[in-house]
């Protein structure tokens, strides 16, 4: 079929919903670049019309519109594989070897129970085992559950975008998800095309298309060789507006991200260290499980088991029933087994997953989106943080507070009268074409509406009110040749406009002062006139400039020459834009207040050990006054300030040794390109710092990249900028960037809270078993028992422990090298301490106990049991600090901790006092509970009083730093 005919056909019929054409050529258009097709449609014009859209004002933005156009065209997201349910994770939960082990040892007890007893009574021992790691499965299974769904939230949150949209003539921000076909989009440097499209109108615009061609050159976009635009690209220059002709899984990338799920697993290097931790206990757990199992093999088979009334009978040859050893085989394995699992920490994954989780929710809360899990703790150890200027440390409202015009200050309105109408005719001009920022002014008549960037909207608030700029009627009298768009190693753009009524070509240029001067040959003075700019003059402008800069002002110059039409003849040539000789029209200085707090912000970080440079590009003198407002310069210290300033280009130009020898010493980088910024960084990471550095633009992704935590703005960021980084600051607030350094230092602490608790039961519960097995025969504590302690050890620990929220003590301690081992010498006083003790209650209550409360066997062990789980309950007091002697401290804020102890007593009570049979406990009285409680209680003290005793500073386990 030609492509004449099925133009003929679709712009002849109404195909669907009331639109004159259809999803089945749009998507040929696009996947085809077919320019034939797009010439028979029209154009981009003629495709804009068939969808009901207008190049100008948009589409209507009422909501039967936008619903009319996702039923016809869809809508812009992308059907992803299902999220797992909980029965996968009970299934990959029951497929851990022990479990297995133990299920087998659940059903052959219960098989041989049954024979023996009867169903009625012979179901208990088996039955009781199967049901307890049943629980733990299930229990486990949930936790996972819920991490995964939460980690699932923050990744559609990661991926939600703002996209500027014309609807209505107005332009706005609407999510990438409610992007509908027809929208006109706007697109500027480090933007994500969020659709298939078709390009508009724009400016040198340039696409990077590796993530679909994977070609990494830049392909350039225009009207009519390459007009076509896919959803999942980046702009990598320029910028422009596009019409979208295709959304979500009718787009050329939809397929592709159909396929992409956000499973998440990455190790963080906590886990790692930990993972390496795990084999050693494994193999100890192994060890001690083996020798307590042939011990209680050998003193069964030669009748040396402590009773006939004991946990595993007491053998006779000849007389015991083939029943009755198969049972105490049975219940040897699995106690062996069960201490095999309490041996192996598995909960050490969960708790870091747990308290990642915790804190990522948290830090959600708190204006920072966590991308990648590993920057979370990563945090925690930055040494340095490498800053941005503006909307980090400043507030990002920017206004024109002051006007020069030649060597003179212009004041408000009133004095705005008496400059020449020719002079306020090149500044509106070069304001209002000049810019990627546009004005809006509702049909009510209620004011201006602005967009684009806080510069822009503030250079162009003041020329539509204080300078009259009508941007409608000067687009009407002007046509735009040829832009030359501002990037962050130029500092300026430029702009060549053509004249309507005289025919006259004029190009106009915008941006940092010292810049814009520099391509100056003369000057307008206050009156219009023209004069040369001698070295005299530009030292006086020069003086202008630094005594803006230095009351924290950034200068913007406006420059303007009219140029040959000959010389703009050539398509070559016009490509480039005059930029000598210019004529400076003036100076604005723009004011961004420092933001609220953000000095007691910096004096945080530098408390905490972590020192803050500021790099920027704005000229030296306005880094040095936001510098030394925000408490990073000390103003009275004029030697460190010499030492502590440089500018970009000096410090690119350093030798490598002077790098090295200076770089920690600066505090602020003045005039800073992109490269300048990764050079710091490479430095520093050099010298052993670990480097978290701010940035928001397309160019400051290889910073962000090569840093060890990215820090991108929310706000002012583009979505490469993102991307490239770790973490996204969602208000651009330095004041965030410092909660989440004290989120990453609470994840290491919560984790090392945790860790000290486990290893105590470990310790405590190997020892106990491998002694009772040698000396009597016995374990004091059946497999369900066991079991139930290591839900308590696991799961219930993890929840308590890995969700405190972070302390200010945290922020007045040095921060955590990476090289240093998660188990401290501090906690390892703390696990022997409480080990020794609980190994101590426990054999003297196994050998002594009856004796000492006289009471019978059965009671004895029910009191072990009970005394060993309420020491596991007031060490999880215990554990809530690693050094401080007062754990009680904030306890109170942390309600989830007083609920898994809640549970844990009150199932705790239930086991001794109701599950008689299924826990093989004993009920206790009144008194014997409280001997109970006051036996284990003593661990808090014994927990104050080691604190007390000093460690050596270097951390047991050397071989973990390799870690």
């Amino acid at each position: 079929m030609s492509g004449s005919t099925e133009s003929a056909n679709l712009s002849l019929v109404e195909l669907n919903k009331g639109f004159k054409i259809d999803n089945k050529c749009l998507t040929q258009l696009m996947k085809e670049k077919n320019l034939n097709l797009l010439q028979d449609l029209g154009g981009a014009n003629g495709v804009a019309s068939a969808l009901e859209a207008d190049n100008e004002l948009g589409i209507h933005d009422e909501k039967e519109n936008i619903s009319r156009r996702k039923e016809a065209f869809g809508s812009n997201t992308y059907s992803k594989p299902p999220s797992k349910s909980l029965f996968h994770f009970m299934w990959q939960a029951s497929k851990d070897l022990t479990i297995v082990i133990l299920l087998g040892c659940a059903a052959l007890s219960l098989g041989f129970g049954i024979k023996q007893d009867g169903l009625k009574e012979g179901w208990y021992d088996g039955g009781s085992i199967f049901i307890a790691v049943v629980l733990i499965v299930v229990i486990s299974a949930f936790s996972d559950y819920r991490q995964n769904k939460q980690f699932e939230k923050l990744s559609k949150a990661s991926d939600d975008i703002p996209i500027d949209v014309l609807r209505g003539g107005r332009r706005q921000k609407v999510s990438i998800f409610d992007i509908v076909v027809g929208d006109v989009v706007f697109l500027k440097i480090g933007d994500q095309v969020p659709a298939d499209g078709l390009f508009l109108y724009g400016h040198s615009l340039r696409v990077d298309e590796s993530s679909m061609t994977g070609e990494s050159d830049h392909v350039e976009v225009d009207c009519s060789n390459n007009p076509f635009l896919y959803s999942g690209t980046k702009v990598a220059d320029g910028y422009g507006r596009m019409l979208v002709t295709s959304v979500g899984m009718n787009s050329s990338w939809g397929q592709m991200m159909s396929l992409i799920s956000h499973e998440n697993n990455e190790q963080t290097p906590l886990q790692e260290k930990l993972s390496k931790f795990t084999p050693l206990l494994a193999k100890i757990g192994l060890a001690v499980a083996f020798m307590v199992f042939a011990v209680l093999l050998v003193r069964y088979f030669t009748g040396n088991t402590k009773s006939e009334n004991g946990r595993f009978g007491k053998f006779k040859s000849g007389k015991t029933r083939i029943d009755d050893v198969a049972n105490a085989l049975l219940d040897m394995v699995a106690v062996a087994v069960i201490i095999v699992v309490i041996a192996i920490p598995e909960g050490f994954p969960l708790a870091v997953t747990l308290t990642l989780a915790y804190s990522m929710k948290k830090m959600m809360a708190d204006h920072a989106l966590v991308r990648r899990l590993s920057a979370c703790e990563t945090m925690g150890c930055a040494t340095i943080i490498c800053t941005d200027k503006t909307g980090t440390l400043t507030l990002n409202q920017m206004k024109v507070v002051k006007f020069w015009i030649g060597k003179e200050s212009v004041g408000d309105g009133a004095a705005y009268s008496s400059i020449p109408r020719s002079l306020l005719d090149l500044i509106r001009e070069g304001v209002a074409f000049n810019t990627t920022g546009s004005v809006y002014k509702p049909k009510s008549g209620s004011g201006f509406e602005f967009s684009g960037s806080p510069t822009e909207k503030a250079i162009l608030s003041w020329a539509a009110v204080e300078v009259n700029m009508d941007i409608d009627e000067l687009k009407k009298n002007c046509a735009i040749q040829h832009v030359e768009a501002f990037n962050s190693q130029k500092k300026r753009s430029g702009v060549l406009v053509r004249r309507k009524a005289d025919n006259t070509i004029h190009v106009h240029w915008k941006g940092a002062a010292e810049m814009i001067v520099e391509m100056c040959s003369s000057y307008y003075d206050a009156s219009g006139v023209t004069n040369d700019l001698g070295d005299d003059e530009r030292m006086q402008f020069k003086k202008i400039v630094q005594g803006m800069a230095a009351s924290s002002l950034r200068c913007i110059a406006f420059a303007h020459k009219q140029v040959q039409d000959s010389k703009h003849n050539d398509e070559k040539d016009s490509m480039m834009l005059e930029e000598h000789n210019l004529i400076l029209v003036g100076l604005v200085g723009l004011k961004d207040p420092c933001r609220p707090g953000v000095r007691e912000a910096v004096e945080a970080c530098q408390f905490a050990g972590v020192q803050v440079k500021l790099i920027t590009g704005d000229n030296v003198f306005t880094a040095k006054a936001i510098a030394t407002e925000c408490g990073i310069l000390r103003p009275n210290d004029q030697e460190m300030i010499r030492e502590a300033v440089v500018e970009g280009e000096e410090f690119r130009n350093y030798t490598p040794e002077e790098r090295m020898q200076r770089v920690d010493g600066i505090r602020v980088m003045a005039r800073s390109s992109p490269f300048d910024k990764l050079l710091m960084v490479q430095c520093l990471k050099q010298k052993g710092h670990v480097v978290a550095v701010t940035g928001d633009g397309t160019n400051d992704a290889p910073a962000l990249k090569e840093a060890d935590i990215g820090l991108s703005m929310g706000i002012q960021g583009t979505e490469v900028a993102k991307e490239s980084s770790d973490i996204v600051i969602l208000d651009d607030n330095f004041a965030t960037v410092v909660t989440v350094l004290r989120w990453g230092r609470g994840v290491y602490a919560n984790i090392q809270k945790f860790v000290q608790f486990q290893l105590t039961i470990n310790v405590a519960t190997l020892v106990v078993n491998f002694v009772a097995a040698a000396s009597a025969g016995e374990v004091p504590l059946t497999a369900v028992q066991l079991l139930w302690v290591n839900l308590i050890m696991d799961t219930m620990a993890a929840l308590a422990l890995a969700t405190d929220k972070p302390t200010k003590e945290l922020m007045e301690r040095p921060p955590v090298l990476r090289s240093e081992p998660v188990i401290s010498y501090l906690m390892w006083r703390n696990v022997f301490a409480q080990a020794l003790f609980q190994v101590a209650v426990l054999l003297i209550l196994q050998f002594k106990g009856e004796s000492i409360f006289g009471v019978s066997d059965k009671v004895n062990n029910t009191t072990i049991f009970n005394v060993f789980v309420l020491c596991q309950v007031f060490n999880e007091f215990n554990a809530r600090s690693v050094e401080k002697k007062n754990v009680f401290k904030g306890i109170r804020k942390n309600k989830l901790f007083w609920v898994i102890v809640g549970i844990t007593i009150v199932v705790q009570v239930v086991m001794v006092e109701f599950l008689n049979r299924f826990a093989d406990t004993e009920r206790l009285s009144w008194s014997q509970w409280g001997a109970c409680f006051g036996i284990s209680v003593i661990s808090c003290p014994i927990s104050w009083v080691v604190k007390f005793i000093p460690v050596p500073a270097k951390p047991i386990f050397s071989y973990l730093k390799k870690g």
